[in-house]
């Protein structure tokens, strides 16, 4: 599949068949989205895959908006995004490379984030990357050591439905040309 196609065909998928994800397949998109790029070819992302009870008490996190943990309840995983802190935007002696400070680090998990989904798509896998949710409550659930941050959830499963895509703003709202 071109990557033209996995940007235009991907969609944010918020039910799933109850079909489980293997294993081995979630490490092959993990390996494909180990590419993306980041600060210094830091790496800094770090996925954790949930199942099982450690799953169901992480949608119990979520009642900043409800929703989210329907939608992780029916899904066969999750997938947390974390990120090892302190060391994007950072020169070696702790100083701030860019004056974006921390927000560095929130990009490249984005970038990872992203790269992580079309990896699945490409794999026939539906995804949509959650930000509500309680964080606090989450990282106990999902024990994070000290000096990683949790980024975002992902449900990651078999899609039992195919959206449209919503509305896009045309090119020429998106783009300035400058000389």
């Amino acid at each position: 599949m071109l990557a033209a196609e996995c940007i235009t065909g991907r969609r944010s998928i918020r039910k799933f068949t109850e079909q489980p994800v293997s294993h081995e397949l979630i490490e092959q998109i993990v390996s494909t989205a180990s590419f993306a790029p980041s600060w210094k070819n830091t790496q800094i992302v770090r996925y954790i895959a949930v199942e099982g009870e450690k799953k169901a008490a992480l949608a119990k996190c979520t009642s900043i908006y409800p929703g989210n943990g329907s939608i992780m309840n029916q899904a066969p995983m999750v997938i947390a995004v974390t990120a090892i802190t302190g060391r994007c935007g950072y020169e070696r002696d702790g100083s701030f490379s860019t004056p974006k400070g921390t927000g560095w680090q929130m990009y490249d998990a984005g970038v990872a984030s992203e790269a992580f989904c079309l990896a699945a798509y490409e794999q026939g896998l539906g995804t949509v990357i959650m930000g509500l949710f309680d964080e606090e409550e989450a990282s106990k659930v999902l024990q994070l050591p000290e000096g990683r941050e949790l980024v975002a959830l992902i449900p990651i499963g078999y899609p039992a439905e195919a959206p449209n895509a919503p509305k896009r703003k045309t090119v020429q709202e998106l783009i300035t040309f400058m000389d």
